[in-house]
């Protein structure tokens, strides 16, 4: 019988040096080195990936991490071969608007993919053996659908959220949508909260999480609905918000995570990144994550590492900041886009990132640096400085969730006209450039003007990247 004995954490040359030795299991192995804080701080430019059109809204590999799928304005979906740089198939979504998500449904041998979209629609594409998509609606939100879940482990079963508030549940062996409930605000007037995130507990299917125009990251259990949401159905199991936060109407989720452990990751509007433990006491305060600006857009959050040790979330200032888990020390900064970085995908087997933004292009990230350089860019400082005061800065204004899906409509718009009437050529609209990530020495600042006055600001891509 072999003598296997636990891994020691530390470099990740330990554990290969183990690993040789065959003191060490495959598995652990695997899990330790591959959470090693070497790795992350050789974190390089792997690849562009160049095919779209438009804004890159969302990036999801398939279960066996072996293809990337991308969903953008240009309302095509794209399967990319990541590992040989190449587009495997491309279709257009049968969205009107742009799309938002597109994720592989697992057991279907890649065949079928689920999306949606800021026409409020839910489709679903079948792809046949000879390459050929044919695509169908499922089910329609009044205004955007933002997100989609998948039951961790089935074919067929997942959930969307749009911003009329509703949380639908859809089978792809039925011909119809299930309205599930109506997530409304836990005041008298039990007005509807537009969602923009739902998210699947890994280790118990039978709960999910929601986030949107309020402070109040909910969950449900699946097990207490009856299918039918002319019923009163708006009954969370448990609500998640720091306490400064409580009873707050400045602030707004924009997107959310689930461990292996179950703990909640919940990313704020022009606010911060908090985690939140299962069963957390009401007199703890969540672990806190700082030094990004999450104001222009709607960006998402994740886990990093085989074990979730990291945290990692795109900027306003056009980096991906990655922290430590537990204490959220800033281990890693990195140039993802000239602009803004939204989405960001972590492999599901191996330390590897696909990011994207308001450019056209998806970036890759492996651990391929042949030395751990500086971590940190020299101007950190600075850029998190310039982060925090654009925060404190931002004028706090209450609005009804309606004024501010239509204020993101017109910067959507703003945007949009920006983009095209940009010169060609000019640094800002280069996006056949070749720097190959290694631009640490002095990464780029973007400032933010003093007033988000749509009048008086050059360009306000809100909206143009909803991820």
């Amino acid at each position: 019988m072999e003598n296997f004995r636990e891994c020691s954490p530390g470099s990740g040359f330990l554990e290969v040096r183990e690993r040789e030795l065959g003191l060490c299991r495959p598995v652990v192995f695997t899990r330790r080195a591959g959470g090693s804080e070497t790795l992350v701080k050789r974190l390089n430019l792997y690849a562009k990936l160049k095919g779209h059109e438009g804004c890159v809204n969302t990036v999801h590999f398939n279960p066996s991490g072996d293809l990337l799928a991308s969903g953008s304005d240009d309302k095509q979906v794209i399967f990319w071969n990541w590992a040989v740089k190449s587009k495997k198939l491309s279709y257009h979504s049968g969205h009107s608007d742009n799309v938002f998500q597109a994720r592989i449904m697992p057991f279907t041998d890649d065949k079928k993919v689920i999306t949606s979209a800021a026409d409020g629609q839910v489709r679903v594409g079948q792809i046949s053996d000879d390459g050929r998509v044919h695509t169908k609606k499922l089910g329609t939100h009044q205004g955007r659908a933002h997100k989609l879940a998948i039951e961790p482990g089935s074919p067929y079963i997942f959930y969307s959220c749009g911003e009329d508030g509703y949380v639908q549940h859809f089978d792809l062996r039925s011909t119809s949508a299930t309205k599930l409930f109506l997530c409304s605000s836990p005041t008298e007037s039990r007005r509807p909260v537009g969602l923009n995130a739902i998210v699947m507990d890994p280790r118990n299917p039978h709960y999910f999480s929601v986030g949107g125009l309020d402070e109040y990251a909910r969950v449900y259990d699946i097990r207490n609905y009856r299918w039918d949401s002319t019923v009163d159905g708006d009954h969370p199991v448990n609500k998640f918000s720091p306490r400064h936060l409580t009873d707050s109407a400045k602030v707004n989720i924009t997107g959310l995570a689930y461990s292996r452990k179950s703990e909640l990751l919940v990313s704020y509007n022009d606010e911060l990144i908090y985690l939140f433990p299962k069963d957390m006491d009401a007199s703890q305060d969540p672990q806190v994550y700082s030094g990004h600006r999450n104001s222009q857009t709607v960006k998402g959050v994740s886990f990093f590492g085989p074990n979730d040790e990291y945290v990692v979330s795109g900027s306003d200032c056009g980096h991906v900041f990655v922290w430590k888990k537990k204490g959220g020390e800033l281990v890693r900064l990195m140039v993802g886009d000239k602009n803004i970085v939204n989405c960001i995908e972590p492999h599901p087997h191996v330390p590897f990132l696909a990011t994207s933004g308001l450019e056209k292009n998806i970036k890759l990230w492996m651990p391929i640096a042949k030395k751990a350089g500086p971590a940190l860019p020299s101007n950190v400082e600075e850029i998190m400085e310039l982060n925090k005061r654009g925060r404190e800065d931002h004028p706090r204004i209450t609005l009804s969730p309606d004024v501010i899906m239509h204020v993101l409509r017109l910067q959507r718009r703003r945007a949009l006209a920006f983009i095209e009437r940009r010169e060609p050529g000019s640094a800002a609209d280069n996006d056949d450039d070749d720097d190959d990530g290694d631009d640490e020495g002095e990464a780029f600042i973007l400032g933010f003007t003093e007033s988000d006055d749509a009048s008086g600001a050059e360009f306000n891509p809100s909206g143009c990247s909803i991820c």
